[in-house]
């Protein structure tokens, strides 16, 4: 996976399986010019990239849902999450939403070599990431995995 500049993984809180896994990112250091934020990126099993197929309309909607929401949701309850927008940028789709336990935040779904990946961009109780900053946070991450993807 291709990180941005001023990015690094945190193994101790990363999860690998045999076909999936869970990626903690956020700064480097304290010195890096890159924002403060937790980046997870979650990165499916081989073929859940087929989802994308639907338009970027059908999956917006469907993540307006009940069952959507609570899909989105950390714990499972539609009522806990709120779609502000969805928009699409290149290959992804990407949602602005707010989570009663995490806060505003954003958040990119996109298929890499057959695998469906989602990336969250958020910051912590202690220091809040403003939506325009978790943004182009996001905007990096799908760029970096985009390139990343693109010379293998």
């Amino acid at each position: 996976m291709g990180l941005p500049a001023g990015y690094c993984i945190d193994r101790s809180t990363s999860r690998e399986g045999a076909d999936s896994a869970v990626i903690i990112m956020g700064r480097c250091n304290s010195d890096a010019s890159a924002v403060p934020a937790i980046v997870t990126a979650t990165v499916g099993r081989p073929g859940s990239a087929g989802v994308m197929t639907a338009s970027p309309a059908e999956l917006a909607a469907f993540f307006a849902t009940t069952e959507g929401r609570a899909t989105l949701s950390r714990d499972g309850k539609a009522r806990d999450v709120r779609l502000i927008s969805a928009v699409t940028s290149g290959n992804a789709l990407l949602l602005h939403l707010v989570d009663r336990k995490q806060g505003e935040y954003w958040r990119a779904f996109v298929g890499a070599r057959g695998r469906l990946v989602s990336i969250s961009a958020s910051g912590t109780p202690g220091i809040p990431l403003a939506p325009e900053a978790g943004r182009q946070v996001l905007d990096a991450f799908v760029a970096a995995l985009a390139t990343a993807n693109a010379t293998r």
